[in-house]
């Protein structure tokens, strides 16, 4: 592949479908989310990627009953304790001053930047308990997290959801209808063969 996307943006939608598929509780589902984010991670140093960002939860998700918030919480500090085994730089960013973010997490936020060999790694931002309003609001809080120029949604809805929505302007969307418990290797690569045929102009 010739041109390989810096930044890509991950949105893991369906666990709880894939859940309710199983026959399971849906807060079940988010477990099962944990092992694609770590094949993304490796898939993405695989291809050079610089840097990837996930959609952990946002601020409205937290209105789910409290044993899905409770279960996507726990996932997310699970995500973080297996990715940074990947030898990567791992960044979360959220609104920290809310209950709902874990605060097992809070060491990877306040003004985190790689420094001497973490400059070398990739970087893999975590939004937690997001939300775009709190963003530009707490003076553009992700303002250290580089434009993104894929973004891969799972799970068949063809909608940002307030990802990033500054870093977004200009993103190519690939949706995939498969639900993000069910990722295989393919449709990752799949993505990246199909960003190599896009007319990237960013407007010019």
């Amino acid at each position: 592949m010739f041109r390989i996307p810096k930044h890509i943006g991950i949105i893991p939608d369906g666990n709880r479908r894939w859940a309710k598929e199983k026959g399971l509780k849906k807060e079940d589902g988010y477990a099962f989310g944990l092992n694609p984010g770590v094949k993304v991670v490796q898939l993405a140093k695989k291809y050079g990627v610089k840097e990837l960002t996930y959609y952990g939860f946002t601020v409205d998700n937290c209105k789910r009953p409290k044993e899905q918030v409770k279960a996507f919480s726990k996932a997310c500090v699970e995500a973080v304790n297996q990715i940074k085994g990947e030898d990567v730089f791992v960044r979360v960013l959220g609104n920290t001053k809310s209950s709902c973010f874990p605060k097992e997490l809070l060491s990877y936020t306040e003004e985190r930047e790689p420094q001497g060999a973490d400059k070398e790694k990739m970087k893999v931002n975590l939004l937690v308990n997001y939300s775009w309003e709190w963003d530009i609001k707490n003076n553009w809080a992700s303002r250290n997290i580089s434009r993104v120029d894929m973004i891969i949604r799972w799970g068949g809805m063809c909608r940002l959801s307030g990802f990033l929505p500054i870093q977004s302007v200009y993103s190519d969307f690939y949706i995939l209808k498969e639900l993000w418990p069910d990722f295989a290797e393919t449709q990752f690569e799949n993505a990246l063969k199909w960003y190599q045929k896009q007319d990237v102009t960013l407007g010019g």
